[in-house]
Formats: C-alpha cells, structure tokens, sequence
C-alpha cells in the first residue's frame, strides 16, 4: 500500500512495484488505521511530496502505522515524515540536492542487497534528517547528506532520501524489489492471469443477474472492458456506438468489423454524426466543444438505453490515472483535468457504475486485452481523443474541414507504420490550422490552410517529448500531404515537448 503525500513521481513507483509482479495501491496519506489495517498490507509505502515536515499545512499520516507490525519504506518526504513521527530531528540543509548524486554504502542492508557500494541515484529534496530516530542507524550516504538512508532493521523501518522509482536511480527497482521481497515477504505472483480472475468474481459480484450496457469508443480502455465483461454476463452486455462524425477515417466501419464480428460482441451501432456537427456549427471555444460534444453524447446515449429496457449498469473503461487525476483521490496530488468517464454520469438515468479496469495503468490494460485475445493492431492504437477531431481542428468545425484532416491525417499513420515507426511512437496525429497562407502550385498562386503535425514519444502522456523522425518520412509525409489533400498548401511540425505544451492542441 502506497501512502500518497503529493509527489509528482508516485504512480510511478506503483508500476515499477506492479512490475515486480507485486500488486499495489495508492491510497490518501490521512487513510484512518482502521482502514489501511482492513486491507492487510504486506507493507507501506510513504511517497515523496513538495511539503516540509514543518511546514504549516504539511500532510500527516496516522503515526499509528509504526504500531503495525508491518514493513515501512519512507522516500524523500516519507523518509522525513517517518524520522518526525518517531523521535527523529529534521531540519533544512544548507545545500538542497537535486538530480544525480553519488550514493555509498556505510553498512549492510538486506535494503541495498545485491548491489555495488557506490551507485548513482536521482535526489530532490531541500530538507535532510538532523538526528537519527531512537534505534536507527544510517546504511547509505552522499556527499550532502550523512543520512541519505537509515533503518531500524528490529522493525523493519526504512528510508531513503532518493527517488528508486525514476529511470535516474538505475539500482532503484532492485531497492524496491529488496523491499518487497526480502524485507516484506512478498511473492512474485501478481499477473494478468490473476487479475482476470479476481476482476470476473468482481464483475460477477457486482452485475449478479443483471443488465450492462457499455458505450464503445473503438478505443483500447473500453474495448478491454468490454471483453471482460462479456466473458462473464455474456449477451446481456449491450455495447453502444455512436458515430459522431468526428472520428479518424473509417473509423466506424473497423469498430462494426472488429467488434461485431470478430469480437462477436453485442453491438448497436448508431449513426448521429449530423446531430454533432450541426451543435458544433459555430463553436470555435475548444471547452465548449468538450461541453457540447458531452452533452450530446449522453442524450444519445441515453435514448438508446432507454429503447433496450430496463438496464441495471454501464460499464466504464477507467483507468487508474484517470481515478487519480480526476478526483486528487490520492491525497494531496495535483488535480490536472477530468476526465469524461469519472464522475461524469447523469443522475437521470440511474445507472450503477462496473469500472473493471480502474485498478489498471495502461499498459497493464494492454497486456489484459492479449490474454483475453483482443487484436494486437487494436490493443496498441495511438491514444485517440473523447471529443475525437473536434478538438484536432482550431476553429470552426465543417464537414469540410473534417473530411481534409480525415485525410492528412491518414496519410500521416500510413507513412508511420510504413517506415516502422508506429510502435517507437507514443502518439501521432495531425491538426488541422486555419491559417491562411500563400503558395504556389502548378503555377497559380493559392492561399489555403495548414495541417500541423504532432508525434510524441513518451511513457505513460504524462510527459512527452517531440519525435524526432528521419527527415526522409517527414519529407514524404508533406509531399503526400499538399499532394492530395485539396485545400492544404502548408505543413508543419510541431516541436513542442509537454511541459509546457500538452500532447493536444486543444
């Protein structure tokens, strides 16, 4: 269990603990003790964070956990926190520490098992721990912290003032193996085959005799869903897709085959791309496209809920990040958007929420839909938007503009998955920009738009960093471009990274 105190890096260590097939959680640092004690943690733990100990507003956990009896692993700010709550001293360093440093081993640690006296870790922290709790004693220092990390090895209390969850802490994950395996005694046991399991008596559990029904997207979060669920209810899942015409090229004929017939899913498909351009018309605002877009969904969704009966649940692909984000659940953590599928359920129509995937990262969704047989080319598609082109066309939306973003972008996956690429990239897309410009082509001067492209490479999209394509691809993908999208007389390559641009334009 991961006690979440704000850091920006702690979802990470729930992977890098997920991907030592050790299954975790993160949980708001003021959880009471009864409510972690419910759980039966193998361990804690307590996540790094922005604050100071002292410092007014300082997120506090229950010292209670320190008389559980359980493994505590404290990093930057829970080591801090840990060393406060038992009888240590912290104070401000005189030189903060950030980025790379050199860790060296004073004494051995089943901590540090496994690995060289010296290695180099990734630091971020301005405090530093002053006076060692009764009963600790440091095993690792740097140069600016005699303390950089301690132990009460009689109670299984650890702490380091690094980041083993960064890529930068090269050693890290075999620190937090070392914790999990030799210090907490857990198993390397936790897989999708596991998960299936316990998510079907979920689904089970939750759905008895009942009705489902699931709005398909195409995308990867509520396809894996919607697998999952039928594998245990079977036809009385009824899946929902609505074709707003603001989707990639024939898009809506692949979801029809995919799923209807390879899938054999139970599948209704609707077609109210008039509806949707017509509420988009004249809206340039990108919000209220979001808003708009939302709104009609529901209502569409709605309707053919209705027309099925009574129907007892929806079925949602949420993901973990989705939860995080949407609700700071976690603690302390930066609320950054919300999301369409987390919170965002009208009273009116009385649905019980079946979110089978909101314990899952990404790429854990991804490896459940290759157990439960779902095509490789679907599982690993580029993220697509909820509002889908609307939010990929600045400005007003047309039939028009759709059709030529439609195809440029089309142009612009082909080329990808010719040269190799569309695996090494985490998202590509084009946008569609109405600025006029002037050209020149078969000798006439033109003055038409632009398409910008966007590729990104990154882990999760939390943070990205522009492609760098050979220069050959993007060069065929402009020619392609100009060539044979009639209106485009310009394109141009987005080298932005996120921060401080995010991975969409709108």
């Amino acid at each position: 269990m991961i006690l979440d105190f704000g850091s920006q890096y702690t979802q990470l260590i729930a992977r890098r603990v997920r991907e030592s097939r050790v299954y975790s959680e993160i949980v708001p640092h003021h959880l009471s003790l009864d409510e972690i004690k419910a759980h039966h943690p193998a361990g804690l733990i307590l996540s790094g964070g922005p604050a100071s100990v002292y410092g007014r507003k300082a997120p506090r956990c229950d010292a209670g956990i320190f008389d559980l009896s359980i493994p505590v692993l404290g990093i930057c700010y829970g080591m801090q926190l840990m060393t406060h709550l038992v009888g240590g001293k912290v104070g401000r360093s005189t030189k903060r520490e950030y980025g790379r440093a050199e860790l060296s081993l004073i004494e051995r640690s089943l901590l540090f098992r496994g690995l060289p006296r010296r290695m180099p870790v990734w630091m971020s922290h301005g405090d530093r721990i002053d006076a060692l709790p009764p009963n600790f004693h440091a095993i690792a220092q740097t140069a600016n912290s005699p303390a950089a990390s301690i132990e009460d090895k009689r109670r299984n209390f650890y702490a380091i003032q690094f980041h083993p969850e960064v890529a930068h802490t090269p050693s890290g994950v075999k620190i937090l193996q070392n914790f999990l395996y030799k210090i907490c005694g857990c198993k390397p046991s936790w897989d999708m085959g596991s998960f299936i399991h316990e998510a079907e008596e979920e689904i089970s559990r939750q759905i008895g005799k009942g009705k489902a029904i699931c709005g398909l997207s195409g995308g990867v979060d509520s396809s894996v869903a919607a697998v999952l669920v039928q594998r245990v209810i079977g036809k009385r899942l009824k899946c929902i897709f609505v074709d707003n015409g603001l989707l990639r090229k024939n898009e809506a004929k692949s979801v029809k085959t995919t799923f209807k017939n390879n899938l054999k899913l139970n599948l209704k498909c609707v077609d109210a791309s008039d509806q949707f351009l017509m509420r988009l018309s004249s809206v340039i605002n990108p919000e209220k496209k979001r808003k708009i877009i939302g709104r009609t969904f529901i209502s569409i969704f709605n309707d053919e809920a209705k027309r099925l009966g009574r129907v007892d649940y929806l079925v949602q692909g949420t993901l973990y990040p989705d939860v995080i984000e949407s609700v700071s659940l976690k603690g302390p953590s930066a609320t950054i958007k919300t999301h369409h599928n987390v919170g965002g359920l009208p009273k009116r129509m009385r649905l019980k929420t079946v979110e089978p995937l909101r314990t899952l990262f990404k790429d854990e969704v991804r490896r459940l839909g290759l157990k439960l047989d779902i095509p490789e080319p679907l599982l690993y598609r580029h993220p697509f938007p909820g509002p889908g082109l609307a939010v990929r066309i600045l400005g007003k939306i047309t039939k028009e503009r759709l059709d030529r973003l439609r195809e440029a972008d089309a142009i612009f996956e082909e080329e990808i998955r010719n040269a190799g690429l569309y695996r090494s990239i985490w998202q590509a897309f084009a946008v569609y920009l109405p600025i006029q410009s002037v050209g020149v082509m078969g000798d006439e001067r033109t003055y038409e738009d632009a398409i910008g492209l966007r590729a990104v490479t990154s882990a999760d999209g939390m943070t990205a960093d522009w492609f760098e394509f050979p220069h050959d691809v993007l060069k065929l993908v402009s020619n392609r471009i100009m060539n044979e999208v009639k209106g485009i007389n310009r394109v141009v390559y987005d080298i932005s990274s996120k921060p401080p641009s995010t991975i969409e334009w709108e």
